[in-house]
C-alpha cells in the first residue's frame, strides 16, 4: 500500500497534463508531415490520434505526448519526464508544444495583405489554415537547419537520425530524445564524418552546439537579446549563412518575416506562380519576396505548400 502511494506521488510529479484549444480549420496534415519525417521513428512517433516526440529538458529525458480531439478542437498534451522538471522547465515544455503544432503564427494577418493581389489571393483561398510548424527547440531548428544545407530533404532526414542516435538520451519509453548542446557537443567529429557527415556540416553543428553549451551563444530571445541579435551573432559562425539562420528563424523562432530566397523549393514555386522562361534566381526571388514584408514567412510557408496543389 505504501508502495503504490508512492508509485502515485510519483506519476504526478513526473507529468503534467494540459489542453491546447486549436484554431478553426486546423490540420493535422502539416503536422504529422513535418513530424513525421524520420519512417524511422527514432524519437517522434506518430499515431492516427497524435504524435510522441522526445526532447531533453534540463538534462532530463522527456516525451511530450500530444493526442488531438478535433471534434472538440483541441490538443491534450502530457509531459511525461525522467526526473523532476522546475516549473521553468514545465512552462518551457508548454511552449515546446505550441511549437510543434505551430500555434505561434496564423495566415489571417497575411491573407489580409495579399487580398488584393491577385495570385496570391487566391492561393491563400487554397490553402486555408495553413500554419508554419515548428521544430519543439530552437536548438532543433538551427541544427536541422545546418544538416539541410545544400541536400536533399531524404538525406538530411537520414543524418538527423544519426545524429541523435549518436547524441540522444534514451527516454524510460524507449524513445531517443533530440540532443541538447551539450549532448553534440561531445561527440567526436569522427563520429559523424564516419556516418556521411560532410567535414564543414559536422564542425558547424559542434561549432554551434559548443558555443552554447559553453555560454558564448545565446539563442533564446528576450528584451535583453533580440532576434537582430541572435542572427548577427549567428551569422559569425563560421558555416552558418543567411539561408541557415533564415531558415532557422522560421523554425525555431516563428519569425513572421523570414526571407527564404535562396530556397530551391521556394524558388520553384515562384516559377510555377509567376510562370516564364526560366526559373527565378536568388537575388530574383530576394526582390520578388520583398513585397511581403513583414509577412515573408508566411509568403514562404504557401509557396511551399503550393508544390503540392495539383
Amino acid at each position: 500500500m505504501i508502495q503504490d502511494k508512492k508509485q502515485s506521488i510519483a506519476a504526478k510529479f513526473l507529468h503534467k497534463t494540459f489542453t491546447l484549444p486549436l484554431p478553426n480549420g486546423y490540420q493535422l496534415r502539416e503536422v504529422f508531415s513535418f513530424h513525421g519525417r524520420d519512417q524511422l521513428a527514432v524519437a517522434e512517433r506518430i499515431s492516427k490520434s497524435g504524435l510522441r516526440k522526445g526532447v531533453v529538458l534540463g538534462g532530463i529525458p522527456t516525451v511530450i505526448d500530444i493526442q488531438f480531439n478535433q471534434k472538440k478542437s483541441m490538443a491534450n498534451c502530457t509531459i511525461d519526464a525522467d526526473g523532476d522538471l522546475t516549473p521553468a522547465l514545465k512552462q518551457h515544455a508548454h511552449h515546446m508544444c505550441r511549437n510543434i503544432l505551430g500555434l505561434h503564427l496564423n495566415a489571417d494577418d497575411f491573407r489580409s495583405f495579399v487580398a488584393n493581389d491577385a495570385m496570391f489571393s487566391t492561393l491563400t483561398e487554397s490553402l486555408i489554415g495553413i500554419r508554419v510548424i515548428q521544430s519543439a527547440s530552437v536548438f532543433e531548428a538551427l541544427t536541422w537547419a545546418i544538416m539541410g544545407q545544400q541536400i536533399n530533404v531524404s538525406f538530411a532526414v537520414s543524418l538527423r537520425r544519426t545524429l541523435i542516435q549518436q547524441a540522444g538520451r534514451v527516454h524510460s519509453s524507449g524513445l531517443l530524445c533530440y540532443p541538447s548542446p551539450e549532448d553534440v557537443a561531445k561527440i567526436e567529429i569522427g563520429v559523424l564524418t564516419d556516418r556521411q557527415f560532410s567535414k564543414s556540416k559536422a564542425e558547424t553543428l559542434l561549432r554551434l552546439a559548443s558555443a552554447i553549451a559553453d555560454g558564448q551563444l545565446d539563442i533564446l530571445e528576450s528584451e535583453t537579446n533580440s532576434i537582430e541579435q541572435i542572427t548577427k551573432a549567428l551569422l559569425d559562425i563560421k558555416g552558418i549563412g543567411p539561408w541557415t539562420v533564415n531558415y532557422g528563424l522560421l523554425r525555431g523562432y516563428a519569425y513572421a518575416d523570414c526571407s527564404l530566397h535562396g530556397d530551391v523549393a521556394i524558388r520553384k514555386a515562384i516559377h510555377r506562380l509567376i510562370g516564364g522562361d526560366a526559373r527565378p534566381n536568388i537575388q530574383e526571388a530576394e526582390e520578388f519576396l520583398q513585397q511581403f514584408i513583414p509577412h515573408r514567412t508566411m509568403a514562404a510557408a504557401h509557396l511551399w505548400a503550393s508544390l503540392s496543389l495539383e
